[in-house]
């Protein structure tokens, strides 16, 4: 018995064959477009629809996702002001000339030859990544898909075309960039964080001026100079981004990334007469990124980390010289005790601040270390045996819980203390 799709005319599109012209591991999942059907014959063939704007379907054992050639028309703003045609009479050719970018605009048929209208071969060879047509325009998600191509295959040697740039510049011009909804720029940013190159992806959506419209508490940064003894790159936006490229580095965990995207918010309104310092930007930092997290809809873990690794980031690099009753408020601070896996986090959201910074990309940051030594030494106390003896002496029972927490502090830091010495 035939397969189902082998009734079809059938084609592999979109990030499959990118990926295989590239050599590489293809990573994206496979998609199919067919071409002169219509949504009743797929059901009858056992495709299963899930598509609510247009005909989507699963392969009945596969599972994969088979979509009607369709085209579309532009009829409102933003990336739902669309209306789409799926007529069993749209060509291969059609379907891919709505497509975004010429390296996501190739077919190829059952027997594995391409169908390229629009050179995304050609512009894959010479490592280009540009637009399809002047339908660009018309979504602005795909001034964030391009910056996170940008971003992916920067390693590659990839750049966006100068005649995208510029089209994606005006598509912010024209207010095109406004109708984003903040759910899809977090997605894109989150996918962005996930992936490799991440100061690409914000150096393109800079140099199209969407950095302004869409993060405008990053762009900020950049020209806000800071201290050379201690920032040789001056420019807080190059800081960043070079501790972008630090703690990519370090972990692929995007909370973290995230945290050190926006871990210097505060320097951006720093009063002029006190520059290149900054002093308490870590505090002046809480509001923008509080702003930034409640417009984004990001999610409350990644608001919370990125708020605490602001407010201490600065102290953990301090920590050498600070008393002992310090050091265990900075611990009780990062929730050293209660969630011990986030003094890691945090200790690698310091060390790609310490190491984004002109001639210190490969700093040991061995002050970072002694976190991890005093809260070994804090948790080392026995605190059943101070419960215990408290309880015995005695004293009211409301008394003794806060008396008992008073003794485990005071404990820690005379062996902190100790330590020191």
């Amino acid at each position: 018995m035939r397969r189902p799709e082998e009734q079809l005319e059938v084609y592999l599109v979109g990030g499959a064959v990118r990926d295989r012209l590239m050599g590489l591991d293809v990573e994206s999942d496979r998609d199919w477009m067919v071409v002169g059907s219509s949504p009743e014959q797929m059901v009858e063939l056992g495709f299963r629809p899930i598509g609510s704007d247009f005909p989507v379907f699963l392969h009945p054992t596969t599972h994969e996702q088979y979509a009607l050639a369709r085209t579309e028309r532009k009829i409102g703003r933003g990336y739902h002001g669309f209306v789409f045609n799926c007529d069993p009479k749209v060509s291969v050719e059609d379907d891919l000339g709505r497509r975004d970018l010429t390296m996501n605009a190739i077919a190829m048929d059952k027997e594995e030859n391409l169908i390229d209208p629009f050179g995304g071969a050609s512009d894959i060879n010479n490592r280009i990544i540009r637009h399809v047509s002047e339908a660009f325009r018309e979504d602005p998600v795909r001034i964030l898909r391009t910056a996170r191509f940008a971003a992916r295959f920067r390693s590659q040697g990839f750049s966006v075309a100068n005649q995208t740039l510029k089209m994606m510049s005006d598509m912010v011009d024209n207010g095109e960039v406004d109708a984003l909804i903040p759910e899809r720029i977090w997605q894109e940013l989150a996918n962005a964080l996930a992936g490799p190159n991440i100061a690409e992806f914000i150096l393109t959506l800079k140099r199209c001026k969407a950095l302004k419209s869409l993060l405008p508490e990053i762009d900020k940064l950049f020209g806000i100079p800071q201290t050379a003894k201690y920032h040789p790159e001056i420019d807080t936006g190059i800081h960043i981004l070079m501790c972008l490229d630090a703690v990519e580095k370090i972990t692929n965990d995007p909370m973290t990334r995230f945290a050190v995207l926006v871990h210097d918010l505060g320097k951006a309104v720093t009063p002029t007469d006190i520059l290149p310092s900054h002093h308490k930007h870590e505090i002046n930092g809480l509001a923008p990124i509080t702003g930034l997290c409640e417009r984004l809809k990001v999610p409350v873990s990644y608001r919370q980390f990125a708020l605490m690794v602001c407010r201490h980031h600065l102290e953990a690099h301090r920590i050498a010289k600070m008393k002992p009753g310090k050091v265990l408020k900075i611990l009780e601070k990062i929730n050293a005790f209660r969630s011990p896996e986030m003094i890691k986090k945090f200790k690698q959201c310091c060390l790609a601040d310490s190491r984004g910074r002109a001639g210190y990309e490969n700093s040991d940051a061995l002050h970072l270390e002694l976190l991890d030594e005093y809260q070994q030494i804090a948790i080392s106390v026995d605190q059943a045996d101070i419960a215990a003896t408290v309880q015995s002496s005695n004293r009211l029972e409301r008394a003794i819980g806060p008396e008992i927490k008073k003794r485990i502090r005071e404990e820690r830091i005379r062996r902190i203390s100790q330590f020191r010495k």
